[in-house]
């Protein structure tokens, strides 16, 4: 274990973060759990039903959905409620922690994450790179 207080994963749960390589929040999601989730997040209603994300992707049945669903409820990404005889799913943390949690699973997963963030940052629009820029500024005035 690692005697670090503050590890780079937004994700993290631990206070203060003792681990070495920090797991919290990472899950791996397959190509419908990920249609799923964002759909959950694109959706106007905060809770949508099982059949609110059904109806979204009609080439599905819905007890596939539901299925999907309740894996995503289990991998600790969406959580459910019973609202009567109904039950609704609302995400757990924000799209873009999730986001910024896969990107850091990917760039750990590479063998050289200085050249995939150097590439990646060639990737960005002129606004993207403001952000980034903005961000790391931010950043770097909290340490």
């Amino acid at each position: 274990m690692s005697t670090a207080t503050k590890c780079n994963n937004p994700m993290c749960s631990c206070d203060p973060c003792t681990c070495a390589e920090c797991a919290c929040g990472v899950v791996t999601l397959g190509d419908l759990e990920r249609r799923v989730l964002g759909i959950v997040w694109d959706l106007p209603d905060p809770e949508p039903t099982g059949r609110d994300v059904a109806d979204a992707l009609p080439a599905h049945a819905y007890t596939t959905i539901a299925t999907v669903l309740d894996r995503l409820v289990n991998k600790g990404l969406l959580s459910r409620r019973r609202d009567g005889r109904t039950i609704r799913f609302s995400p757990i943390g924000v799209r873009g922690a999730h986001t910024a949690v896969v990107m850091h699973q990917a760039l750990a997963a590479d063998g050289n994450p200085s050249a995939a963030l150097a590439c990646f940052a060639d990737t960005l629009s002129s606004s993207e790179v403001a952000v980034l820029l903005d961000a790391l500024a931010q950043r770097s005035s909290a340490d």
